[in-house]
């Protein structure tokens, strides 16, 4: 065969086609126009949003009977705390923010397991991704018609925005396998087999000189062997929910050819794609900032930025829907014609693969220990952030203006962990497991460092212990800095706990732990603040759910793991074998039953 024609397809309908510069554009372009909504939307405006549009239907704490306003000039700390009485339940305004949250993760987390073989499996990628971005986006924008009146639409639209946001995002991880196997530096390279014990820049540079090219089909974004070199393992899961391997339901063996050079490219295509996409959030949450100068610190301010989130969203995914090709998926076999029995069809599929998986990972000790101590660590990332900005808004009475640069400082502050963490365990030597445990333990400054406001002698002297709006932004550096450091290396870890070539799965299960725990803190937090009438009292949970992941990491043992991967991955393999061997022999007894008859 000819070097520059595709392989032979290896399943009916398969796009062959050799990726161009135009589809990884595409794709890095959804990352630009998504990612504003996870860093400016959930991370800062849409809470703020609705605590505020319940705020104004809300009456004073400390009365009952005299309505809130609709500014943050309140006096001081428990005079500005706001209820609101929802379904006859009496709920703080930030306990609403809270549990609109848990509500929108607990739909996100069952939505993508349901839809996760739609990502893999038959024509229907390109075609949910849009919709979802779309339908999301639109939701983002309709914020701004949005009054203090109807608050409640404004927290169902912030449902079905982070619903189809985390939808959509597991839609284009799906993409990534894809653009990677067809790339052409990934079909014209030379078979070597040297290129397996090869690592580091010997294997760029082995990928990058052992390439035939065709210049019908260069790719110089993804071929630039210089691109974020050095930073593409740490800062590839600055974002959880973005894999190497995106087959999110079924295990998904690796090409024993190359399998080394395809992983270099999908975490240098990845990490470009993350770097953009921080990129963009910084530039809108600038911009942002100025239009809250500009109007000053209202609700229509508020609902206006959202309604930019939500425009950049929607604009910058056209480009998507013009460059990324379709790319069908292995098609799913269903017996029935009805498009009601083909989404049940994938519906069960779905949670089947699931339920596989979970068989799987329960077999393994270390990954279970692991999940243990990434749900927690996952939950007190995503509570801590809701419960930082809720508490600077209602107890310090922060501008929204001072509330979006403590979200720009975490934002810089988590590219710069993702560089600086990994220099750090070279030059002390760390393991990933020690460097995680690091990480816990500066992690755990921040609740601490609230509740020393407690502290009869700090309370007095009126500054430190979170008593002051300034100290937001040291600790909102911490937080970015230790977010940095744990999501890279906490995927990274995991990566060496699973069975080989079976990344897929697991790494299903590890992002559906990501999502899923999101649940519970955040409800648990408004639960707090409905009890006590203020947030501070959630940093006790907060500094046992943030410490708690500790103990348990020390638990977790890398080479029993990996022995216990590898040996479970083998006796997989040979019952995949069995299996496929038995399908054989029961297709040819029946073809030689239909001949005889």
């Amino acid at each position: 065969m000819d070097d520059n024609q595709s392989p032979t397809p290896l399943y009916p309908g398969e796009d062959t086609s050799l990726t161009s510069d135009a589809e990884v554009n595409g794709f890095y372009t959804y990352g630009w126009a998504a990612e504003v909504f996870v860093v400016c939307g959930i991370g800062s405006f849409i809470p703020v949003t609705l605590e505020q549009l319940a705020r104004e239907n809300g009456v004073l704490l400390s009365n009952k009977t005299t309505p809130c306003k609709s500014t943050l000039d309140f006096p001081k700390a428990d005079s500005g705390q706001c209820v609101v009485h929802i379904l006859g339940l009496e709920i703080n305004t930030a306990s609403f923010a809270m549990y609109t949250f848990s509500i929108s993760v607990l739909i996100q987390a069952l939505l993508i397991i349901s839809m996760s073989g739609a990502a893999d499996h038959g024509r229907f990628r390109k075609t949910f991704l849009l919709w979802f971005a779309f339908i999301g986006s639109t939701a983002t924008m309709l914020f701004l018609p949005v009054v203090p009146k109807v608050y409640i639409l404004g927290a169902v639209l912030a449902i079905i925005a982070n619903t189809c946001f985390g939808a959509s995002f597991v839609l284009l991880n799906s993409f990534l396998p894809l653009l990677v196997r067809n790339h052409p530096t990934i079909k014209f390279a030379y078979d070597s087999s040297e290129s397996s014990c090869l690592d580091g820049e010997d294997l760029d540079r082995s990928s990058q000189s052992s390439v035939v090219r065709d210049p019908q089909y260069s790719n110089e974004l993804a071929e630039d062997e210089n691109m974020l070199d050095g930073v593409a393992d740490e800062s590839t899961s600055l974002l959880p929910r973005s894999v190497p391997e995106s087959n999110l339901t079924v295990p998904n063996p690796r090409s024993s050819s190359t399998p080394s050079r395809e992983l270099a490219l999908s975490t240098k295509i990845s990490s470009y794609g993350i770097a953009i996409g921080y990129l963009a959030a910084l530039l809108v949450q600038t911009f942002a900032i100025v239009v809250l100068i500009a109007l000053g610190s209202t609700t229509f301010s508020l609902r206006l930025v959202l309604f930019i989130v939500g425009a950049w969203w929607f604009i910058f995914s056209i480009p998507s829907a013009l460059w990324l090709r379709p790319r069908p998926g292995p098609p799913l076999h269903v017996t029935t014609t009805s498009n009601l029995g083909t989404c049940f069809a994938y519906f069960s599929y779905s949670w089947k693969s699931l339920g596989r998986t979970v068989k799987h990972a329960r077999l393994l000790k270390d990954v279970l220990l692991f999940l243990a101590a990434w749900f927690m660590i996952s939950d007190s990332i995503a509570t801590v952030s809701g419960t930082a900005i809720l508490f600077a808004k209602t107890t310090l009475q922060m501008k929204y203006e001072a509330l979006a640069l403590i979200n720009v400082i975490v934002t810089v502050s988590g590219v710069i962990g993702a560089f600086t963490w990994a220099r750090i365990s070279r030059f002390m030597g760390l393991k990933p497991s020690h460097t995680i445990l690091a990480c816990i333990a500066l992690f755990e400054v921040i609740p601490i460092y609230g509740l020393l406001g407690y502290i009869p002698a700090i309370k007095r002297l009126g500054s430190f212990g979170l008593q002051q709006p300034w100290e937001m932004y040291p600790l909102g550096a911490v937080y970015g800095f230790v977010l940095g450091g744990l999501s890279s290396y906490c995927r990274s870890l995991f990566g060496e706990l699973i069975p080989p070539g079976f990344e897929a799965a697991f790494y299903a299960l590890y992002a559906i732990t990501d999502k899923g725990s999101s649940i519970f803190g955040p409800a648990i937090v408004g639960a707090i603040t409905d009890r006590y009438g203020e947030i501070r009292p959630a940093f006790w949970f907060l500094a046992v759910l943030v410490g708690l992941p500790f103990p348990i990491m020390l638990l977790v043992d890398v080479e029993r793991g990996r022995a216990e991967a590898i040996a479970l991955a083998r006796e997989l393999e040979r019952d995949a074998k069995a299996a496929a061997n038995r399908a054989v022999l029961e297709e040819g007894e029946e073809e030689d039953f239909l001949h005889s008859t």
